[in-house]
């Protein structure tokens, strides 16, 4: 009897965090577009190439390795967000390719914050790491110091995952640094 008492407890305990981590998150999202809408009134940036090598699986150390990444990031905005194109490749054999948004955030003359979110086509799994799913978000953040002329130099730390589209979800993470060249 009390083992029924505490799985519906459990239950009902479950059943509260879930929907107040979905708070949590959607509120995160909308003061990240709010504070982007007032920060973005920077001046415009051009379009980057960006390049970035890493430590790709640095925090499961299922498969960890190098991973190096190549983007374009376009300079023509949809509302808040500008898209972008990515190729990676890890020392593992795995690729991902695929495509996203992102909201360049300024703190000031220098410093940008870009949250981003890509879908993008995995390919390559290895004896210690399957990522379950053909199909991969990657989230992420990067701060970046940002030059005079415009090019950027950051960090990133970024989460791949499948979303649940299979059984099989272990996701992985990548901490990156990047390097963005701005295109005339």
């Amino acid at each position: 009897m009390a083992s029924i008492a505490k799985q519906e407890t459990s239950a009902r305990a479950d059943g509260i965090v879930l929907p107040l981590k979905v708070i949590v998150v959607a509120g995160a999202g909308v003061l990240i577009l709010i504070i982007a809408s007032f920060a973005n009134t920077h001046e415009k940036d051009p379009s980057f190439i960006t390049v970035a090598g890493g430590w790709f699986d640095f925090n499961r150390k299922h498969d960890e390795g190098a991973e190096f990444r190549l983007e374009y990031r376009s300079n023509k905005k949809i509302w808040l967000f500008k898209p972008f194109v990515t190729s990676a490749v890890a020392s593992n054999g795995m690729t991902f390719v695929g495509a996203g948004v992102l909201i360049d955030i300024y703190l000031g003359p220098n410093w940008v914050v870009t949250p981003s979110f890509a879908v993008t086509w995995w390919q390559g799994k290895t004896k210690g790491l399957d990522l379950g799913h053909p199909i991969e978000f990657r989230s992420q953040v990067e701060m970046a110091y940002r030059f005079k002329n415009k090019s950027r130099l950051g960090l990133s730390i970024s989460h791949y995952s499948n979303a649940k589209f299979a059984k099989k979800n272990p996701g992985t993470e990548a901490l990156m640094l990047n390097y963005s060249s701005p295109l005339k």
